[in-house]
């Protein structure tokens, strides 16, 4: 099975009833691992956005604490490569979240990203390919 690298949108989607992609990204778990991964700066604009929406924050670390979740990027390790993304895309512009997730592609050679970001569609990992997404879109 692929590994499932997730974006803000789906995390926020699954977790907000009144998002427009709710029944969606509740849909798509059905065919999901038991275990996806993300990277802290998802997790962080996550939690932005559904405190901003009016829910609880605390839903995230749910699915981090039942093991749906799990923050598996080293920045340190891999800084100079988002750093490279990012300007690479500095007309888009990219966000340091989807950066750092186009840099997980990049280590994660049979992966997904699940995804509500049309900006994915224009990303590529090593520079040329396509990345493989899960999207609505």
């Amino acid at each position: 099975m692929k590994t499932w690298i997730v974006d803000t949108g789906p995390i926020v989607a699954l977790l907000s009833p009144s998002e427009q992609q709710h029944r969606w990204a509740v849909e798509q778990v059905r065919f999901a691992p038991t275990s996806m991964i993300t990277c802290d700066a998802v997790i962080s604009e996550a939690c932005f956005l559904l405190k901003r929406d009016g829910q609880e924050a605390g839903q995230v670390f749910a699915l981090i604490e039942s093991g749906f979740l799990r923050s598996a990027f080293d920045l340190n390790a891999d800084y100079r490569s988002v750093r490279a993304l990012l300007r690479r895309y500095a007309d888009t512009p990219m966000s340091f979240a989807d950066a750092c997730l186009v840099r997980m592609t990049e280590s994660n050679s049979h992966c997904l990203v699940w995804t509500l970001d049309h900006d994915f569609r224009i990303y590529r990992q090593h520079g040329r390919q396509t990345i493989p997404l899960i999207s609505p879109f």
